[in-house]
């Protein structure tokens, strides 16, 4: 059973910035993938970035590169999603997500879900 613990969410003014953090713990894998969704009041939950293990190789939704960056702590299975230049619309519960391997990261694919944390953008 692999457990991630996220925080950092809050609620900021249009055009801050943010910075989450997600904790793996337990058997987690040698090759493993760990990475952010989101999900707005009444859309579907949403794919933004994600960091593999081994070599740190990242993928980004179009929608999100250039102001989100994912990073890593290698050695203490620990991802970070720095959010820069928010806006109202990047309001949204954010999920810390893991899997086994590398593939497509969707809903269906995703082993481990963090327990969510809000982020408010207000104008």
């Amino acid at each position: 059973q692999v457990q991630l613990v996220e925080s950092g969410g809050g609620l900021v003014q249009t055009g801050g910035s943010l910075r989450l953090s997600c904790a793996a713990s337990g058997r987690t894998a040698n090759s493993l993938a760990m990475g952010w969704f989101r999900q707005a009041p009444g859309k579907e939950r949403e794919f933004l970035v994600a960091i593999r293990w081994p070599g740190g190789t990242t993928m980004y939704t179009d929608s999100v590169k250039g102001r989100f960056i994912v990073s890593r702590d290698a050695a203490k299975r620990v991802v970070y999603l720095q959010m820069n230049g928010l806006k109202p619309e990047d309001t949204a519960v954010y999920y810390c997500a893991a899997r086994a391997g590398w593939g497509p990261m969707t809903t269906e694919s995703i082993e481990s879900w963090g327990q969510g944390t809000q982020v408010t953008v207000s104008s």
